[in-house]
């Protein structure tokens, strides 16, 4: 049996909670990076014995639609999966039905699952330094617990998950980045961007219809020139403020 930490997280937030579930279920596992451009996922196949941690942030509550093709390539071959939803405070409405759908048809077996909350990754004040201590404690407990029922045999592929289907619409979000004077062209945001909508050759443009606004290049910039548009990010925060303020609890599924 190999234990494997699959994970779409642009901005750290999504790798935060993943890498507190899996290093507390087993500290020895091995990472799949569904955010590398050039990684081969139709080259990755697991086995029957293997137990899969699967994280995605919620976007507009789907799963992001790159990473849901990348999963969509690989071989689960009936490999226990693991779910962890990720989102900043608001909602994950459809995303653990699309995700589910997904990898149940790619091989997987879903057994359990989580919705962990973390930093909204656009609008930072919301949910800000989650996951964190409290956090932590939860989801290494209930890591523990999984592995306990895993390992007794009491656990099913019978996991009953919330989401509607149809999915709800996204259409994206409106905030594209935006490069300022103090970029210096290093490449890097290009080098990093899971979808490749910075030009390496001119890293202060953005393909804005290729852009998935997942803000990794905000996150990765070293001179802090890449920002979103100032009007657009108050009103954004405006329109979540009610539905974000209080702290949200994650939530544990078990069969």
């Amino acid at each position: 049996m190999s234990v494997y930490n699959i994970v779409f997280s642009p901005t750290g937030g999504t790798r935060k909670a993943a890498d507190l579930f899996t290093g507390a279920y087993c500290p020895e596992h091995t990472c799949v990076d569904l955010t590398d451009y050039d990684t081969d996922f139709s080259a990755i196949s697991f086995d029957e014995k293997d137990i899969c941690i699967i994280s995605v942030p919620s976007y507009g509550g789907r799963v992001p639609a790159f990473a849901l093709s990348r999963l969509c390539k690989m071989k689960g071959n009936g490999a226990s999966a693991i779910l962890i939803v990720v989102y900043g405070n608001r909602a994950y409405d459809d995303t653990f039905a699309e995700l589910q759908d997904t990898v149940t048809a790619s091989g997987f077996s879903c057994i359990a699952a989580v919705a962990a909350v973390a930093e909204h990754s656009i609008m930072r004040q919301f949910a800000a330094g989650r996951p964190d201590a409290q956090d932590e404690k939860e989801l290494a407990d209930f890591a523990r617990t999984v592995r306990s029922r895993m390992e007794s045999g009491s656990l099913s592929a019978c996991l009953n998950l919330p989401g509607n289907r149809p999915y709800r619409e996204y259409g994206g979000v409106p905030m594209k980045p935006q490069t300022g004077k103090a970029c210096t062209g290093c490449g890097l945001c290009a080098k990093e961007c899971p979808v490749k909508a910075i030009p390496a050759d001119d890293p202060s443009k953005t393909d804005t219809k290729s852009c998935i606004s997942c803000m990794r290049c905000l996150a990765v910039c070293p001179q802090k020139a890449r920002s979103v548009s100032s009007v657009l990010l108050a009103a954004g925060s405006m329109k979540l403020k009610k539905a974000c303020s209080d702290r949200k609890k994650n939530e544990l599924f078990l069969p």
